[in-house]
């Protein structure tokens, strides 16, 4: 099998970069959803609309002024095998819907693989921008330029009162899903996160996990979003995350604070603990890999560990997921023998440290 592009590094371009708060927000992501008007959505077209759409959307790429700023790739996801769609899903390049769908899906990827443009998931266009750290302000600076870019090749499914279309209605409006990724151990450890996660929901934000909707939030890693599209400006709904994202640092970084003044040995108990797990166990779940990578980052984090480096948690949580340990192992394994193959993994990245 040829090694595609995206497949040949745990960690994309962009998330070899610092970011503004990149000690507890990972990343920041703007999606926007878009629809082609008198076309059906995605999971009311048939084999041969799916086609044309995709086909559509591919020569608006072509025909925009998209690569003049940058390298684009496109991938047909049905010439993808099954272990290359789950590593695109782990690097959240594309969606697990996408990568469950064979009618006319497509990808379209940048170099740096910051910028993610997918075709007949459940709409028929998702433009998607990440950047690392705090950067929700010039993530949508780039969604919404490549959108300009589509809008002038494209006629898009747009209603004077209700916005853009889209095929879940909670989409509908300004089709912008904007979202972080956070590192929030600090106030799981204070007990906290329930009381901020509730005050979160109540100002029309969702909590989910590591692979959005649906996830569970493994290794302290928290995506909040905005659930309100209709009736706001995308710029009140990206200034309303940015504030609420920036009131959730400030408590993590009080939080931590804290544990160092009143539990500083207990946290440093926890950090080598697993440090120490990580360095010479010979099977490791994922689960457990996210919870014990999640103690060491915030170890370096407070400068109790001093030979790690945050990019290589980050790089360490996508080479564990199950796909990619395939993937660089070169082989189908069995769940006991991914286990067996994480820790070795792991094992070898710290022995090196």
């Amino acid at each position: 099998m040829e090694k595609r592009r995206f497949a040949q590094d745990a960690l994309s371009d962009w998330m070899k970069d610092d970011g503004p708060d990149s000690e507890i927000v990972i990343s920041t992501r703007i999606r926007i959803a878009r629809n082609l008007r008198h076309r059906p959505f995605p999971m009311l077209a048939t084999n041969q609309q799916s086609r044309e759409v995709m086909e559509e959307l591919l020569a608006a790429v072509d025909t925009s002024k998209l690569e003049q700023s940058d390298t684009y790739e496109k991938f047909i996801l049905a010439d993808l095998n099954e272990l290359e769609k789950r590593v695109l899903v782990e690097k959240h390049l594309i969606s697990p819907s996408l990568a469950n769908e064979s009618r006319g899906a497509a990808l379209v990827l940048n170099k740096s693989e910051s910028v993610s443009i997918m075709i007949n998931e459940e709409d028929h266009l998702r433009i998607q921008c990440l950047y690392p750290g705090f950067q929700i302000k010039r993530a949508w600076e780039l969604a919404s330029s490549i959108d300009d870019q589509f809008e002038q090749e494209v006629d898009y499914a747009f209603d004077e009162r209700h916005g853009y279309l889209t095929s879940c209605p909670t989409n509908v409006g300004t089709g912008i899903r904007a979202s972080v990724m956070m590192h929030l151990p600090a106030l799981v450890l204070t007990q906290q996160i329930n009381r901020i996660l509730s005050a979160i929901t109540q100002v029309g934000l969702a909590v989910r996990g590591l692979y959005g909707e649906g996830s569970e939030a493994v290794g302290n890693l928290f995506q909040i979003s905005n659930q309100i599209t209709l009736g706001q400006s995308e710029e009140e709904i990206i200034d309303n995350l940015h504030g609420v994202a920036h009131q959730i640092i400030e408590h993590e970084k009080a939080a931590r604070e804290r544990i160092l003044a009143e539990s500083l040995i207990r946290v440093k108990d926890r950090v080598h603990r697993s440090y120490g797990i990580l360095s010479h166990a010979s099977v490791m779940d994922s689960k457990e890999a996210a919870q014990r990578l999640s103690d060491v980052r915030l170890g370096i984090d407070l400068s109790l560990i001093q030979n790690l480096s945050p990019q290589v948690m980050n790089e360490l949580m996508v080479l564990s997921q199950p796909g990619f340990l395939q993937q660089v192992f070169n082989e189908k394994l069995s769940a006991e023998e991914r286990d067996i193959r994480r820790a070795d993994l792991i094992r070898g990245y710290f022995s090196t440290a």
